[in-house]
């Protein structure tokens, strides 16, 4: 029986005692009235009965009450844990990203160093070979020049002279 229903069969129960107390026949100069007590005690029995059957609905609804704030209570604690939980695994995300980021930023300083020690030893590299390529040519040059004068009698040619090489004339497997 629902809580609404109950009230209204006490309350229906009341007003039946009320109406019935109001149409018992008074006493003559009096305050007193004539009740048939067999009607008047049913009705109490029937409002007590109403009465019975609202405190045991009372007590079902404060014992369900009870059970659904501590079902509640219990759903809160276990969202708090899993709010708890998920922050320590956020707070941890966020210390492996920050290590993460941090030794990306060591790693590309380390290259970024490296990378560049490797490219001005290599400019050196190619700056000593190119100084060496440049005597080994300036020498060889040096020894066609005195080659060339030898052979012309006595004239030196200087860088780019080649005024006497087209007059110069070829052995056959050479002329082409």
């Amino acid at each position: 029986m629902s809580t609404h229903s109950v009230d209204q069969s006490v309350t229906t129960k009341l007003t039946e005692l009320r109406t019935a107390l109001e149409q018992a026949r008074s006493m003559p100069m009096s305050a007193s009235a004539v009740v048939n007590r067999a009607e008047v005690l049913g009705l109490v029995d029937r409002v007590e009965e109403a009465l019975q059957h609202a405190v045991a609905d009372a007590g079902e609804v404060v014992g369900e009450r009870d059970s659904v704030v501590a079902s509640g209570q219990d759903r809160a604690d276990e969202i708090l844990r899993q709010a708890h939980s998920e922050s320590e695994r956020l707070v941890g995300e966020t210390n492996v990203y920050q290590v993460a980021a941090a030794r990306a930023a060591e790693l590309e300083e380390t290259a970024t160093r490296e990378t560049e020690a490797l490219r001005v030893e290599t400019e050196k590299y190619i700056e000593e070979k190119l100084a060496n390529f440049e005597l080994t040519l300036e020498r060889t040059l040096d020894v066609v020049r005195r080659g060339r004068a030898r052979i012309s009698q006595g004239v030196v040619h200087g860088l780019g002279d080649d005024s006497d090489v087209a007059d110069m004339e070829l052995p056959e497997h050479l002329d082409g």
